[in-house]
């Protein structure tokens, strides 16, 4: 796009005729339309293939039907988790994939151009290059342009984060995505599509990037192990188990299908996005929009949050901070000229909406003269014909010479905000040589106006928490390094912050060296943004951005969360992970809570998960190697983890915790189910051989190998459940008379393959299950005797039971 604009023929229509039909249409067939930027995401049939055909939904499908082949119906029951597993990460995969298609970085909808001396209202994607936009108060400029007529003053903030407007007149180019806030004009289209300034960014942020989420990184570690040795071990244990004997086709294919089942953890993915869906609607209750479920985890585990100043700390908007009486002015006099000044003058620049809305509650008499506010002047003025005048603007255009006596107090002022300087003449104001308003002689200043930046009312007890948290808070703003350091210290930064302006350093090296040295950076692009974001993430920082400006919208796609306020740009709300619908600052402390909940329960309850799949690789392996039936269904298996697993993880993750996070998150689910799934394991084997010594049935060997599964099963859940709750104890001795009523149930065996067993098989069970909590306490043990033996080596590892 950018080489056709630089070689197409170029018109130059007058401001009042615009182009003409047939030059509208020429551009039309050249494809030189305000066309917006799409990069293509991946299609809904693209999504929905990838998540139906993974390798483990592939072999649960493959497993499901060799099971029906054989037709033994009631042990295709496991596939309800799988099918539940695919519906929500379908489901979760579509809903990014419409966030990032409903990238819109322009608000408005219309545009007014003039094409043949007529006025036009247009989509904004009908805008053609050449096009004359009018444009006006309170419009959004839709695409690059050159002011060709009039002058106005725009708001670039939501693109540079400066919060001054800037004056425009004629060559002047304006930028898409900025805002007229006041004055009227027209415009010639300079560039229109991707190569807009405004497109490029969206281009740059239109990508699916990777989530950044330790569970999940975890689960695919586990996912790829069991990849690894599932196939291979399946193919040899079922040869194995139909060369065993008294072993049909039927008995291979079912156990060998108990088998593998076992070690798919598909019940963990599963848990995690339940967890985190119903984290998304309790963070609704609060007004946050979370469009990305693991961005929740990684909140909560963030060392460093980035924040943007305009709209984040600052609500946008201007407040009076406070007056500093010069001379032998009382307040009085104060008030009447500011009261005056705001009956009379209409400017809507951010500064003169602080003093309004403080000094509106009277109106006094019409002014003689009035000059309005001018970013050329930097001041405006009434005239009254017996008071004089009375000037408002900034000291040095006001003051002139004057200046000198008050340099020290104004330096002094300006540490704390915006200054402006309340004066007055005896005389009227008059006309330069352009004709243009010029102040009249001997002003006096009256009075010295600090105009401070809003401050959101939770910014400083937000910003304490986090510092309380370990959190390294980093300012970042396209506003000036002091103004900015004003800010800082006003929400409890400390005095001794070093801080950076980055309008003259463009050294990617430097601004990564400076990225970690600084706390402040002022005058800082879009893409200065980005280059500090990703320096910190290369130093192995997990970083989390607020922003709600253009400006921001690199930054924030390329932080491990980013965080938009909902009152910013669409760009900015688009891009983000999570959107604060009330642009409350506070939340994001709730939103921490939230997710130490999420990791603390997930972890809790995947180490339930984890006991099944040690425990079924590690039979298999073993059974292998011995030539021995198999003990266990897939109906069977499904009674055991059901509630030993299932159900129990499900209560326990969705549990109130406030913990802080600790340890490592793999070594915490590795070292809290090791002992169940050890024990479990030599169980089995000594049950087996034992039996195979003393002749018993087989299926005897079965029922007592499940009983003895789920005992283990229980022991670790016991452990997880300690400190007791009601809510814990209620579920664990609910779960256990369960498991005991399906066990003795009049028609178990039919349903789940249990039969009864006589007296001697009971003594051996009773022996077995005491042998289980001695082998159980044992392992439990020798972990913590390793932990507090060794405990630089072990430092990762966290075994308490609380959590």
């Amino acid at each position: 796009m950018n080489s056709d604009i630089e070689q197409t023929r170029r018109y130059n229509p007058s401001p009042s005729s615009g182009l003409t039909g047939s030059q509208v249409k020429e551009r039309v067939r050249e494809g030189l339309e305000n066309a917006h930027v799409s990069v293509p995401t991946k299609s809904l049939a693209r999504i929905i293939r990838e998540n139906f055909l993974t390798l483990f939904n592939i072999l649960n499908f493959g497993l499901a039907l060799a099971v029906i082949a054989v037709g033994s119906y009631k042990n295709v029951l496991f596939m309800g988790v799988v099918l539940s597993n695919l519906v929500i990460g379908a489901f979760q995969e579509i809903r990014a994939k419409r966030a990032v298609d409903q990238l819109s970085l322009l608000s408005a909808k219309k545009a007014k151009v003039v094409r043949d001396s007529k006025y036009e209202h247009i989509e904004l994607n009908k805008i053609v290059l050449d096009d004359i936009i009018v444009l006006g108060t309170g419009d959004q400029i839709p695409t690059d342009c050159v002011l060709c007529e009039g002058s106005c003053e725009v708001n670039e903030s939501l693109l540079t984060g400066e919060s001054d407007s800037i004056t425009k007149r004629q060559s002047d180019l304006l930028l898409s995505g900025s805002f007229v806030v006041s004055g009227h004009c027209k415009a010639k289209a300079e560039k229109v599509g991707e190569s807009n300034y405004v497109s490029k960014i969206s281009k740059s942020a239109k990508y699916v990037k990777k989530v950044n989420s330790k569970i999940s990184d975890v689960f695919k570690k586990i996912i790829l192990v069991i990849s690894v040795i599932i196939i291979p071990v399946g193919i040899l244990l079922f040869l194995k188990q139909l060369n065993t004997t008294n072993n049909s086709m039927r008995d291979a294919v079912v156990k060998t299908v108990a088998a593998l089942i076992g070690m798919i953890p598909e019940g963990l993915v599963l848990l995690t996005s339940t967890v985190l869906a119903v984290s998304v609607i309790r963070l609704s209750r609060i007004k946050v929009l979370v469009q990305q479920l693991f961005c929740i985890e990684t909140l909560a585990r963030v060392d460093v949050l980035c924040l943007d100043k305009t709209g984040t700390i600052t609500e946008g908007d201007m407040e009076l901070g406070e007056i500093k009486i010069c001379g032998d002015c009382q307040e009085e006099q104060i008030t009447e000229a500011l009261l005056a000044m705001v009956t009379n003058l209409k400017d809507k620049n951010a500064t003169f909406l602080a003093i309004s809305s403080k000094y509106s509650f009277k109106k006094t008499k019409a002014a003689s003269k009035v000059v309005h506010f001018s970013s050329e002047r930097k001041w405006s003025g009434v005239y009254f014909d017996r008071k004089g005048s009375f000037i408002l603007g900034a000291p040095e255009f006001v003051l002139g010479d004057d200046l000198l006596k008050f340099r020290s107090d104004v330096e002094s002022y300006a540490k704390r905000g915006r200054v402006l300087v309340l004066a007055k003449s005896d005389n009227c104001f008059g006309r330069d040589q352009n004709d243009n308003f010029s102040l009249p002689p001997d002003v006096e200043a009256m009075a010295f106006i600090i105009i401070k930046d809003k401050i959101r009312k939770s910014a400083a007890k937000t910003l304490k928490y986090f510092k309380e948290q370990g959190v390294n808070l980093k300012i970042i703003s396209g506003d000036g390094a002091l103004s900015v350091m004003a800010i800082a210290k006003a929400v409890g930064f400390p005095e001794d912050l070093k801080y950076v302006d980055l309008t003259n350093i463009h050294d990617e090296e430097k601004i990564k060296k400076m990225a970690l040295e600084y706390s402040v950076f002022g005058r800082v692009s879009p893409m200065q943004k980005k280059q500090i974001i990703c320096a910190l993430k290369e130093e192995g920082h997990t970083v989390a951005m607020t922003g709600d400006g253009v400006n921001d919208v690199l930054a924030l796609k390329e932080s491990d969360c980013s965080i938009a306020m909902a009152s910013g740009s669409d760009a900015a709300r688009n891009v983000s992970e999570l959107v604060l619908l009330n642009s409350d600052f506070s939340t994001i402390p709730k939103i921490t809570a939230e997710g130490r909940r999420c990791i603390n329960n997930v972890q809790r309850s995947s180490s339930l998960f984890l006991v099944k799949t040690i425990y079924s690789a590690m039979l298999a392996i073993i059974f292998l190697f011995i030539k021995m039936p198999y003990p266990f269904e897939p109906i069977q298996m499904t009674l055991a983890t059901s509630l030993t697993i299932g159900i129990p993880s499900f209560i326990l993750a969705l549990e109130p915790n406030k913990e802080r996070i600790r340890g490592n998150f793999l070594l915490n689910i590795i070292g809290k189910s090791l002992p169940g799934a050890v024990t479990v394991v030599i169980n089995v084997f000594l049950l087996n051989v034992t039996a195979r010594y003393f002749g018993m049935a087989e299926q005897h060997i079965s029922t007592i190998s499940v009983i003895l599964t789920a005992f283990a099963g229980f022991l670790v859940l016991y452990n997880v459940c300690v400190p007791f709750n009601w809510l814990r104890c209620a579920m664990f001795w609910s779960l256990v008379a369960a498991f005991v009523i399906a066990v003795i149930l009049p028609k178990t065996e039919e349903i789940f393959s249990i039969s009864k067993i006589g007296i001697s098989e009971f003594l051996l069970l009773l022996g077995l299950m005491v042998f289980s909590f001695l082998v159980w306490r044992g392992v439990l043990d020798i972990l913590r005797f390793i932990l507090k033996k060794f405990p630089r080596s072990t430092k990762d590892l966290n075994f308490s039971r609380s959590n």
